[in-house]
């Protein structure tokens, strides 16, 4: 639940479409909307408030499909026992020069759009894969590797924890991460300009509930740690942190469209 999810949506509403019109079983819709604390932008050290999203489909009387809430949108378009598969999409904010506290280049607030692959190999244990490009903003790939183990009721209850290994190609990375020769000549910085890999690991843990059939809670939390060149980054080092916390609340709403 990357925000803003409701962006992504539409930018995937024709994929949704399509793989509506295979199916003619009702639909059912939980949206939902909360607030959730996040760093300003990935290697900041002050959080920010920010509306969290949730938006799920399911057919039928199914459950919702697990999705972890720290997980960026994506909408299954191939479905096959375990395996399902699809684009994705999510939004990340700005970062401008005052948000770090010195003139070092801003970044545009980027779109990301790609696929995901996720895998259930039992009720307990979800794998995923995902991988967006960057339009405009950083301009870089960037995804992530997640495990989870998964303990639900239905739709009663879903408890979910999992590690998460994140990845970017060097664009990114200098988005963020780089200090040029001007950038170190303003800030007294050393100059770094690091290249593409693992940038980051994590743990996420998610939790959603239903109080009525219509009514429910969802909310998540995650550590992040900077790792590999984005670690070594003098941005990071002495003017952000490598510590990267995040976490949110919200309520939903589930309805249905009759088909």
């Amino acid at each position: 639940m990357i925000r803003p999810i409701l962006i992504a949506a539409v930018a995937l509403f024709p994929a949704w479409g399509a793989a509506l019109a295979q199916d003619s079983d009702d639909l059912r819709v939980r949206v939902g909307l909360g607030a959730q604390v996040q760093p300003k932008f990935i290697g900041a050290d002050e959080s920010e408030l920010a509306p969290l999203f949730e938006l799920d489909f399911a057919r039928g009387s199914n459950a919702f499909d697990f999705e972890a809430p720290d997980y960026r949108f994506g909408l299954d378009v191939i479905s096959s026992g375990g395996f399902s598969a699809g684009p994705s999409a999510s939004f990340a904010s700005s970062r401008k020069e005052s948000d770090v506290g010195a003139p070092v280049g801003k970044v545009k607030s980027t779109v990301e759009l790609g696929a995901f692959a996720s895998y259930a190999v039992s009720d307990t244990i979800h794998l995923r894969a995902e991988i967006v490009k960057g339009l405009g903003g950083h301009k870089g790939i960037v995804g992530q590797l997640g495990a989870d183990a998964v303990w639900r009721d239905g739709d009663r209850y879903v408890f979910s924890v999992g590690p998460r290994l994140l990845f970017s190609n060097a664009r990114y990375h200098r988005a963020y991460f780089e200090v040029t020769p001007a950038a170190a000549l303003a800030t007294g910085l050393p100059e770094y300009r690091p290249s593409g890999g693992i940038h980051g690991v994590a743990l996420a843990s998610g939790l959603s509930t239903q109080f009525t059939p219509r009514i429910g809670m969802f909310g998540y939390a995650r550590y992040e740690r900077l790792v590999g060149d984005a670690a070594d980054s003098p941005i990071v080092r002495e003017l952000g942190s490598r510590n990267q916390l995040s976490g949110g609340i919200g309520l939903n709403y589930t309805f249905t469209i009759d088909r």
